[in-house]
């Protein structure tokens, strides 16, 4: 059964707070325009699409992170619009929300991933947009793939929905 954290007033700045609805309870996560303008626009424009609600978190590795963002649920989908990077010296903790993309720097497009813990290797490499504020204990229940496949899901959860806090009556 889903949280039922209502409105913009749990959200620090609403405009910048997206509310990610899981099987299990809500996950609020902050936005960081200031360091990836470009990607936080964009993942606002899906969110207000409804892009994302229904996707499968399709690669879940334990101990790492849950990738999600492909309508498709393979990992080789997207939203058809290719980013470019917006890399920062921002660190990969647990709860960070980052892109996921190719060997591309540039082929960020709507897949996404949130650690599990820190990967201090990711550093620099990969376009962090946002970090956990509250919910992490949902994201923690995510299905597990295996570290053999790769983190390959069957039957994988999905985002029930997301929506930007402003955009959230009551």
């Amino acid at each position: 059964m889903a949280a039922t954290i209502s409105g913009a007033a749990n959200a620090a700045d609403p405009e910048n707070t997206l509310f990610m609805d899981l099987e299990y309870g809500r996950v609020v996560i902050e936005l960081r325009p200031d360091l990836a303008p470009g990607h936080v626009a964009r993942i606002k424009e899906l969110v207000r699409q409804k892009f994302y609600d229904g996707t499968p978190f399709h690669r879940v590795i334990p101990g790492f992170m849950a990738q999600g963002g492909d309508p498709q649920g393979t990992g080789m989908g997207g939203s058809g619009k290719k980013l470019k990077a917006e890399f920062s010296k921002e660190k990969h903790v647990r709860g960070t929300a980052s892109m996921a993309r190719a060997n591309d720097p540039d082929s960020a497009d709507s897949q996404f991933f949130i650690c599990f813990a820190p990967a201090p290797f990711l550093d620099g490499k990969y376009t962090i947009w946002g970090q956990v504020t509250q919910g992490m204990e949902f994201v923690d229940k995510i299905k597990k793939g295996s570290e053999s496949n790769n983190g390959a899901v069957s039957n994988p959860d999905k985002i029930k929905q997301v929506r930007v806090a402003a955009d959230v009556k009551g």
